[in-house]
């Protein structure tokens, strides 16, 4: 696995424009050819257009030297813009089914409940997850945005393999709890918006010119 990951979500447009769809799949490409491995996306971002675009992506692309980390659990956003989210097992399911047909694989390397949703108990949702492992369908699980008490009760079920969390010089809450704690239980820890978003959003704004990776 790559020691830095391409995050995909910005190619559909979250705090940004959309990218043109060949430009999309040119950087996917791009990324991998400097040697990034690992792609995240999620069910949400789109909806659902985010996984097709990743998928188109890397069909092209040797399947055994790139891993694929998606995410399940926010449904929509409600009218006070607040995540409606899901953990039930049967929505697990059908939302693992679903990306795995949208991204055009057979296996998911990494699956992220993206929001935990407090009324179904993490067990049950950990349950099903655990299912699709024993299936083949997931290789590893992870949780995002988690308190360190569902973490310790959902490793209890099946091993939590990645955390991910918001983690920057200007939030820092997550250092005391929930670092440590991913250093004893966990194999990776993945950092979102190390770059605050309205400090990205004051760079985007400012920059001029064509960027690219290089």
């Amino acid at each position: 696995v790559s020691k830095l990951g391409y995050g995909c979500m910005g190619l559909t447009g979250v705090y940004n424009a959309s990218v043109p769809e060949d430009v999309a799949i040119s950087l996917i490409k791009h990324a991998f050819s400097k040697g990034i491995t690992f792609f995240d996306t999620s069910d949400f971002y789109g909806p659902h257009a985010n996984e097709v675009l990743v998928g188109k992506a890397i069909k092209d692309l040797p399947r055994d030297q790139i891993q694929i980390a998606t995410k399940f659990g926010i449904v929509k956003r409600d009218e006070n813009d607040s995540v409606v989210v899901n953990g039930s097992p049967e929505y697990v399911r059908s939302c693992c089914e679903g990306s795995l047909r949208r991204l055009g694989v057979e296996y998911i390397d990494l699956y992220y409940q993206h929001r935990v949703d407090t009324t179904v108990p993490i067990e049950d949702t950990m349950g099903e997850l655990k299912k699709l492992v024993k299936e083949g369908k997931i290789r590893y699980i992870g949780l995002s945005e988690a308190s360190t008490d569902t973490i310790r009760r959902a490793h209890a079920v099946h091993p939590i393999t990645a955390i991910q969390m918001e983690w920057s010089l200007w939030t820092r809450e997550i250092e005391p709890d929930i670092v440590p704690l991913c250093r004893y239980l966990t194999r990776w820890f993945y950092i979102s918006c190390s770059i605050i978003h309205d400090v990205n959003a004051c760079l985007v704004t400012t920059l001029t010119g064509n960027l690219a990776l290089d």
